[in-house]
């Protein structure tokens, strides 16, 4: 079982999951999960994560930015995920081709079936068997994230980055409404994490017995 997380930057995502996680953990269901994230998830594939997240190259062409992307996945590919569906495990992963999707082909305009093209050579064509999305409106998630100490480099965009990410997950979401479950995440953090949990944790207790 392979599920991963989907979400416009300030959906609430990555609180929601660490709550889950912790859940996970104090009922003892983890040693049978792989927890990975991306940009992310492995030694090279943080360093990547680093390059992309950084303030210091705002000037980074939008098929490099893909294509790293892309190379970060598909060690995460490689060295954890595959090796994990391979032993049985159940793997959450905080993002996955999705989020190239929404942000190089919807948000850098890069187009959705260029960017799937991409990945599916960098994945192996490993996709989740469910994607959890954490809808809220572009309005609301920009307040969220120009609330922030510090924000990266992607976090820095202008509404209508966040607009077109948004209209490229609901694009998704409509040719593949079973693979998805949406959660409302314009309600409060607590809400939202009731929401997540009664949605996955069903999920994960029928893939490990």
């Amino acid at each position: 079982m392979f599920i991963s997380f989907e979400g416009i930057d300030g959906a609430g995502k990555s609180t929601a999951i660490d709550q889950l996680k912790k859940f996970l953990i104090d009922s003892h269901l983890n040693e049978s999960i792989v927890f990975t994230r991306e940009p992310g998830g492995t030694k090279i594939s943080e360093a990547i994560r680093q390059i992309l997240i950084s303030n210091d190259y705002e000037k980074m062409d939008p098929w490099t930015e893909a294509l790293l992307y892309a190379a970060a996945r598909c060690q995460n590919v490689v060295e954890k995920i595959q090796p994990a569906l391979e032993s049985n495990k159940v793997v959450l992963a905080d993002r996955f081709v999705d989020s190239s999707l929404a942000y190089q082909g919807g948000g850098r305009g890069l187009g959705i079936e260029n960017v799937a093209k991409l990945n599916k050579f960098a994945t192996g064509d490993i996709l989740p068997d469910r994607v959890v999305y954490f809808k809220v409106s572009p309005e609301v998630a920009l307040s969220r994230v120009q609330r922030r100490a510090e924000t990266d480099r992607l976090e820095k965009e202008r509404a209508a980055f966040f607009q077109s990410i948004s209209a490229a997950y609901d694009t998704l979401i409509a040719k593949s409404p079973a693979h998805f479950i949406v959660i409302d995440a314009g309600k409060s953090p607590v809400e939202v994490y009731q929401a997540l949990k009664a949605a996955v944790v069903p999920l994960i207790e029928e893939a490990i017995h």
